[in-house]
């Protein structure tokens, strides 16, 4: 199936399961070298994070605690709306703890920055992030904790492999990007 149909829109196959998969393999490996002898925090932020989170978490070897976390900028559409909502809190102890977030995509950035800088009020040892998809030219700002970066892309808009469109097409096993 090149292209798919989500509500309004068409998508096309961008990144295949495959290419994913692969990729995915090479950040846990980098992660268990990173965090060898150590156990950090793995926080996902729902509700896109969670096939990338998934198949991660099941490639690190590495003793690990796993929560999660609800924001979100984007209240349907194709385009973030600016204002980051905290939905769901964080239930785990983070003091002095190591601490990888996991996204699915990092566009402008400003939902991480958010959700570092609450990170930060509790103290942890260190803050890293893991995603799967990062758009280099749609951030506004440097965030330097990004450290495991699955793919850079264009700035377009993406659905499959955890993220939507109008709540349609997490379930996809590939990701697509618009027409």
């Amino acid at each position: 199936m090149n292209t798919i149909n989500l509500s309004d829109k068409v998508f096309e196959i961008f990144i295949s399961n495959l290419e994913i998969y692969t990729r995915t393999a090479e950040l846990a490996k980098q992660i268990n070298l990173d965090f060898q002898n150590k156990t950090p925090v793995i926080i996902g932020v729902l509700n896109g994070c969670f096939m990338f989170m998934a198949n991660l978490v099941a490639q690190i070897s590495t003793n690990c605690e796993v929560s999660f976390v609800k924001v979100s900028s984007y209240q349907g559409g194709t385009k973030s709306s600016g204002k980051v909502d905290e939905i769901l809190g964080l239930a785990i102890d983070i003091a002095a703890r190591d601490v990888i977030i996991v996204e699915d995509i990092v566009d402008t950035g400003k939902t991480l920055q958010f959700l570092i800088s609450k990170i930060e009020t509790l103290k942890p040892a260190s803050v890293k992030v893991a995603t799967l998809l990062l758009k280099p030219d749609a951030l506004e700002t440097q965030i330097p904790q990004i450290t495991y970066v699955g793919f850079e892309i264009e700035n377009k808009f993406v659905v499959g492999y955890g993220m939507d469109y109008n709540n349609l097409g997490r379930n996809l096993n590939d990701i697509y990007k618009l027409c």
